[in-house]
């Protein structure tokens, strides 16, 4: 076990002198998958990159999870920044559509659709479908895409081999095309 699985299982616990370990050692790269991920939001999103890696961190640590290595804990770490700006863009859908607004008459308004806060959504459920459908080629595109990790370290990783990995990363992407754009994805090519 690496020393910051051990103190990542310490802060989990409470340990405050392990948190405060932990969090220079992993907060560079947190805050390089935060800004990743916040690419793939609308630019006028009030969600920012450090507020993501602060939300996400917690939420981590919040979980009754071990890790089993570093590369398990970043790979929960994207995961979570992931359910976050989904949540977020639910709560600007929510809002486009009433949520908590006072209802006046739309007759002289122009009306902005948020379209990426719908294509986070439309995303999210297409990585839904993946990972019900091909467990493992989900696995390898929250590795590859919201981790950044390469096709070698994912298959490490999933201890498989690296041209399967990069099979899986290219049927999840062919899939999730397919589902993005309506059209029906070819399951033989796996």
């Amino acid at each position: 076990m690496s020393e910051l699985t051990v103190l990542l299982g310490r802060a989990r616990d409470g340990d405050k002198q392990a948190m405060e370990e932990v969090i220079p050692r992993v907060y560079a790269e947190l805050k390089t998958i935060a800004k990743a991920k916040m690419r793939t939001v609308s630019p006028n999103d009030t969600l920012q990159p450090t507020a993501l890696v602060h939300e996400a961190y917690m939420r981590v640590l919040g979980k009754e999870a071990s890790f089993e290595n570093r590369a398990h804990f970043f790979f929960v770490a994207a995961r979570a920044m992931h359910d976050i700006v989904v949540e977020n863009a639910r709560r600007k859908g929510a809002m486009k559509r009433g949520g908590d607004q006072v209802r006046v008459s739309t007759e002289d308004l122009n009306i902005a659709v948020d379209g990426p806060a719908d294509d986070m959504l439309a995303l999210s459920q297409a990585l839904e479908r993946l990972e019900r459908d091909y467990p493992r080629p989900h696995s390898v595109v929250m590795l590859r895409f919201f981790v950044g990790l390469t096709g070698k370290q994912v298959a490490e990783i999933l201890e498989i081999t690296e041209r399967t990995a990069d099979r899986d990363w290219l049927f999840a992407k062919v899939f999730l095309h397919n589902l993005l754009t309506k059209t029906e994805p070819d399951t033989n090519a796996e």
